[in-house]
């Protein structure tokens, strides 16, 4: 009885000693941002055009292609392999590249675009499989982050199958904590299509993140594809308070090129993009892409909206059935501003300063982006005509 009493004794001391050094532990510092990516990333992702027909002479070409098209002059610097790279986990449960796809290996494929002054990115999952069944980094988060450092990659893209009732928070979180520990500067992006609200935790988590389900090749929602551009568009409105340098909504990868859009409609697509501050990640057939598409992803006028280091993602500021006026203020007191017509008839749209945040008696510069003319200096509105499905996109400032 008296050792029971001892026992006791002892065991509540320790539970006392361990509550209260549990109490007297220092609260951890906030979660930080990790400074990359301050402004939208730029890109090419291989998931859209070429899904898992991919090897390294693909990537290889992707590359070249940015290089020699004058993309990355326009600014555009990751080449991102998307899924269906990966082999399997050696003995040690290092991931592997497909040997067959990729007979270099990773770390050469990242050498080679490095060498063309161009950043390497790669893919994986947040489940136990990747969307096509290759395995994926649950359980081995922090072994593929030092394994992607090793190799030398810049971007991981994040993605969200096989995971079943895993915490979207707490799973992105530990890619996070791992790529941090990793030693390298890798930009973090986060794809659960929205499914776990990113935007409202995201922040120090990573530095985009998707906002809806995966983008579909056309103007608008049919034959069972639900998330047409104008669709993800309208998807975006109210979310703009959450983005800003180093953490951006992502409304997923340009269709630019793809071939089931028309070129006002891929205009508009680009548009509407850059006004929104998203991710510029190109997704089309670099190698063999027409002059007409070549000419809407090397707009430098559009691309330095997309990449204005104001950091705000710009909205919609007027609706009237299908003409629409979304703006983005800019770093000086400039807006970009987009005329976007969804009839299927030209029409005539204007906007008003009010509508801008300007007062009405105020004078400024006018620049048509799309044409890359200086238009007449314009007081209390602007208005020009808008093609169908298209766009005027202008610039004004002081």
């Amino acid at each position: 009885m008296k050792r029971f009493a001892l026992a006791l004794l002892a065991f509540g001391l320790c539970f006392v000693a361990s509550f209260a050094s549990a109490e007297a532990a220092p609260p951890q510092p906030p979660r930080q941002a990790n400074g990359l990516a301050l402004t939208p990333p730029m890109g090419w992702n291989s998931w859209n055009k070429f899904g898992c027909d991919i090897n390294e002479g693909v990537i290889r070409a992707a590359a070249d292609a940015m290089v020699s098209s004058g993309m990355k002059d326009a600014g555009y610097r990751y080449v991102v392999i998307d899924d269906c790279w990966h082999g399997e986990r050696d003995a040690n449960g290092d991931i592997q590249a497909d040997a067959k796809r990729f007979p270099s290996g990773i770390k050469a494929l990242a050498d080679y675009i490095h060498a063309k002054g161009l950043k390497f990115g790669i893919y994986s999952d947040a489940g136990k499989k990747t969307c096509a069944g290759r395995p994926g980094s649950r359980g081995f988060e922090y072994q593929d982050a030092r394994q992607y450092a090793a190799w030398g990659v810049d971007y991981l893209k994040y993605d969200w199958c096989s995971t079943y009732t895993q915490d979207g928070k707490s799973s992105y979180e530990t890619m996070s904590d791992a790529l941090r520990a990793s030693g390298r500067d890798i930009v973090f992006s986060l794809c659960d299509w929205g499914r776990n609200k990113p935007w409202l935790w995201g922040e120090t988590i990573g530095n985009l993140w998707r906002t809806t389900g995966d983008i579909y090749d056309g103007w608008e929602s049919r034959d069972g594809h639900y998330n047409g551009m104008t669709n993800i568009l309208d998807m975006q409105v109210g979310l703009e308070g959450y983005a800003g340098p180093g953490h951006w909504n992502d409304p997923d990868m340009l269709e630019v090129g793809n071939g089931d859009m028309t070129f006002e409609e891929y205009k508009s697509h680009f548009s509407l993009w850059a006004v929104l501050a998203a991710p510029l990640i190109a997704g089309n057939d670099l190698a063999n892409m027409s002059a007409e598409t070549k000419s809407i992803l090397t707009n430098k006028d559009i691309i330095a909206v997309d990449q204005d280091a104001l950091g705000v993602q710009g909205r919609r500021v007027a609706r009237d059935g299908d003409y629409e006026v979304w703006a983005k203020p800019l770093k000086g007191g400039g807006r970009a501003i987009v005329l976007f017509n969804r009839s299927k008839e030209a029409h005539r749209i204007s906007v008003s300063w009010e509508a801008l945040g300007y007062p009405a008696t105020l004078e400024r510069s006018v620049r048509d982006l799309w044409t890359h003319k200086n238009l007449p200096k314009a007081k209390g509105s602007f208005a020009a005509d808008v093609p169908s499905h298209g766009v005027v996109m202008i610039r004004v400032d002081a």
